[in-house]
């Protein structure tokens, strides 16, 4: 889909090579480097969401029939967005640059403690809770407010996506799941054990630990979730990028290789480090299904926020996570920071190879010159 009748469209340089089939990709080649789709996504990004379709269904409607993860379209200020997070029904339109998210009482607990420790310049502003009609929800400032044509990714942090006590209770209550097990089979069909194949049912505890095993979740403690480009556009699903490198070159294609816009997202990440050190609610908290949103636009603001704290809880008195080591059942070790590092090396090295494009491109001006 292409920009706005009226809007300005950017002209970017020449692109790293890399970028290019990157760029291609998005376009539909089989031959990328990247693939950005797979059978499954939990938190589902629209596959192949046609934004202005969905515009007009929403203008009609006022419903979604699929959810997104990150934004859609605010109806009342033509122009901007509106960060989304969540199912179907779970946000509404505000006004004042507020988003009304529908209450959970884990994550507005969060989110008041948040608002007194050293990470509150990392997450939206929580304004506490509203009633509309029948419904809670908590207020949250709009992390998009004041942005033209933002360009938005989700990372999924952690080495894991689900909480201990679901390992738990699966293991206390063991069930078949036929479902689960079909999940598997469209994703991997050697991914079930010969028994499992004879079943054609896995257990719910079996099939979350793998599900975590086909991304970059359990080896760089993070995977990217989505990423919604400038005109609008999602590429959704990223699983199927395992390695630093495979990261680094959608860091690439997220930024488009612009240098202040890379400093602009390392720094930030390194400073959310330093936070992390200094926060009470860091150490206390198993931090699980959390999420980085990295939000930049055309004028090169840039910033990156924690969201989604509807699966972090508390921890025991006296307990503490270093968020830092792999884990291990019982240990409720989430990896966090595992994931920090990933992030913050692959923006190192997209960095590095930015440089390299710029001061190549430097010297094929002085000799044409």
């Amino acid at each position: 889909m292409g920009m706005r009748e009226g809007s300005t469209t950017r002209q970017w340089s020449s692109p790293h090579p890399i970028l290019s089939k990157l760029l291609h990709s998005s376009s539909g080649s089989s031959g990328s480097s990247i693939n950005f789709s797979s059978a499954e996504s939990d938190d589902v990004f629209s596959e192949g969401e046609d934004v202005g379709s969905k515009r007009r269904a929403f203008r009609k409607s006022r419903s979604w029939k699929t959810y997104l993860t990150m934004v859609h379209w605010s109806l009342r200020r033509q122009g901007s967005w509106v960060q989304l997070a969540g199912h179907q029904g779970n946000f509404q339109l505000s006004e004042g640059g507020e988003v009304l998210k529908l209450y959970c009482e884990v994550e507005a607990k969060c989110l008041d403690s948040l608002m007194r420790d050293a990470l509150r310049p990392f997450v939206p502003q929580y304004h506490g809770c509203v009633t509309r009609g029948e419904h809670c929800y908590i207020r949250l400032e709009d992390l998009l407010s004041g942005l033209r044509r933002p360009v938005i990714m989700d990372c999924k942090m952690g080495v894991r996506t689900y909480q201990e006590e679901e390992v738990t209770k699966a293991q206390t209550r063991v069930t078949l799941r036929s479902d689960m097990y079909q999940k598997m089979v469209k994703v991997d069909p050697t991914a079930p054990s010969v028994e499992e194949h004879k079943q054609k049912a896995v257990t719910k505890s079996r099939y979350l630990q793998w599900r975590d095993t086909t991304s970059s979740t359990s080896t760089l403690g993070f995977r990217i979730e989505g990423i919604m480009m400038e005109d609008g556009s999602i590429q959704r699903d990223f699983k199927k990028i395992l390695t630093l490198a495979k990261v680094t070159e959608a860091m690439l294609y997220f930024t488009r290789s612009q240098l202040d816009i890379l400093k602009a997202y390392h720094s930030r990440l390194l400073a959310l480090s330093e936070a992390l050190k200094n926060s009470l609610f860091f150490r206390t908290h198993e931090v699980i299904g959390s999420s980085l949103l990295f939000v930049h636009d055309h004028s090169s603001k840039a910033s990156v926020w924690m969201i989604d704290f509807g699966k972090t809880t508390p921890l025991p008195d006296r307990l503490e996570l270093r968020h830092n080591i792999p884990w291990a059942e019982g240990s409720r070790e989430d990896g966090y920071l595992i994931g920090l590092m990933s992030l913050i090396t692959s923006l190192s090295q997209a960095i590095s190879m930015a440089s390299s494009q710029q001061e190549e491109s430097c010297g094929e001006e002085q000799s044409v010159a």
